[in-house]
Parts: C-alpha cells; structure tokens; sequence
C-alpha cells in the first residue's frame, strides 16, 4: 500500500512513508488467508463545538481496545478561520500525540478541517494524509474521499472512487469513507439510482460509512451497508436521546475473511452508560424496534 493523490500524480510524504516502511511490509503487507482476522477502530466527529473532555475518552477507550489502526471520520478542528487553523492543529496533535506513536491513524478531510484551499494545505501538512487516497490492509481495501466543501459528492471525487476501486477489484472486502454522507437522501429513500450505490454494487463494496451528522444511523441499499457514525465529541442535536442515535462512541470493526462485524460502543460515564450495539439495532430513525 502506498499513499496517493491522483490529482497530482505524486507520493505523499516520502519520508514519512519511509520512516513507517511504506505502509507495504507487516501489518500492511498482503493477505494471507491463514490470517485473515483483523480489527480496527472508526472514531467519529470531535468537531462542531466540541463537548470538552469527550474526545479524550474516547481515545482512551479506543486504545483500550487495541485496534490495528484507527480511521477518523472527520473534523478534527473547529476551523473556520485560516489565522488559528495552525494552533487548533498543533494542539489537536499534541492530544493525539501518544496515540499516533502507537497506532498508524488514517485521517477523513472534514467540513470544519477544511473549507479554503490555505486550510487544506494545512490538513496535509498536520495529517499527513492527501485530502483523498486509499489503502489496503491484508484483505481489505479502504477508499477516503474528499466531500469537505460539498454536500454533494464531487464529480471528482467519484472519478477517483472509480479508478481506484478498478485498481483494487480483487479486494474481497470494501470500505468507502468520507466525512458527508452524501447519499443519505438517496438511502433513506431507497433509491439505488446514483452513483456511489451503482459504484458500490458494480466493485462489491459492503461498507460505505460517514460522520458529519453526530448522529447513529444505518441503512441497507441493495447488499451495501451504510452507516453514519455517531459522535466522538461533536455536540448532540434533537434530546441528546440515545434511542435516536445521539450519543459519543467509537465503533470496533473485526474483519474476517470477507465479511464485517461491527460493536458501536457507546462512551463510559461521564458522557454514556457504555452500551454495545451493533449495525443492525439502528435504522433510519435510531434504534430499531426490537433493540429498544
């Protein structure tokens, strides 16, 4: 697995890469059936207006976990405003600091991490990921895309999708991450007619996750699984009602052979109960009747 970014046809922090082997040889090497059990971890939101002391948890619970890697799902800072885009990251880093010597963290460019061409600069720089790009690990295959400044998935951005998934066909197992959820009209109608569904069916990805919203939701489209992920530390809307898919967790994600298991586990107190739920006890709406 290498880093890159298609739009202008270069690697992407040689020396980084180097000094983490490429991300090609261990863990990132290739698959092995006789080793074909994985887990890693998604962590959602910290940002907008961050509830203080939430996303701390839950990176602590996080490592208490030991995933492989971890996957964010976007806004890391509160941004907004190139003049302190700087310190928010520097300082953002210094909390994840412990975190990223220990696990490799695979960062999604969100809304409030970048809405200028100065911030996304930045975020390249402090992340050190491009603003889209992919990687493998053993069987899997993972697609991050860019929808920072759009509601509506950018042309682009399924141009990439496309080719990149045309490289990785043989992949038996497929995530496609990005901070929007931009085809949750079209889930919640049941609408498979748009792009990222017919993408997604024609390569055989199972898994098209997002954040953005703080919000627990997931929904079945024709065998691929969306879910919008809920917080970890973006503040709560409607109640803050748990039942309606509002609270601070991060998600476990065991991959065996070519399929997925998901655990949402809800933050401990002070910020939630600890609750463990999977994909399926959530629907459009929050918890399903029978998970209640």
């Amino acid at each position: 697995m290498c880093l890159y970014d298609a739009r202008q046809r270069r690697r992407v922090a040689p020396g980084w890469l180097a000094a983490i082997g490429v991300l090609v040889l261990g863990a990132f090497g290739a698959y092995s059936a006789a080793n074909d059990e994985f887990r890693f971890a998604i962590i959602g939101d910290r940002t907008g207006e961050a509830v203080p002391g939430v996303w701390e948890q839950v990176w602590r619970e996080t490592d208490a976990d030991h995933p492989a890697f971890i996957v964010t799902v976007g806004d890391t800072i509160q941004g907004g405003n190139d003049g302190t885009m700087d310190a928010e990251w520097r300082q953002e880093l210094g909390t994840l600091a412990p975190y990223r010597r220990k696990y490799r963290i695979f960062f999604t460019p969100g809304n409030h991490d970048v809405w200028s061409a100065a911030s996304a600069l930045a975020y390249e720089k402090y992340t050190e990921r491009p603003l889209h790009y992919s990687f493998d690990y053993q069987q899997a295959h993972f697609t991050v895309l860019d929808n920072s400044r759009s509601d509506a998935m950018p042309s682009g951005e399924l141009a990439f999708l496309r080719e990149d998934l045309e490289k990785h066909a043989q992949q038996p197992v497929k995530f496609v991450i990005s901070h929007r959820p931009s085809w949750i009209l079209e889930a919640v109608l049941s609408d498979p007619h748009f792009e990222m569904q017919q993408l997604a069916k024609h390569f055989g990805v199972q898994y098209v996750i997002a954040g953005h919203i703080h919000q627990m939701l997931h929904f079945e489209l024709g065998g691929v699984t969306y879910l919008s992920m809920a917080s970890a530390g973006g503040h709560l809307r409607d109640g803050k009602e748990y039942d309606k898919g509002w609270f601070f967790a991060h998600t476990m994600v065991t991959v065996h052979g070519a399929a997925a298991e998901f655990r949402i586990k809800e933050a401990g107190p002070p910020f939630g109960e600890g609750r463990v739920t999977k994909p399926a006890d959530w629907g459009a709406a929050g918890l399903s009747g029978g998970s209640r």
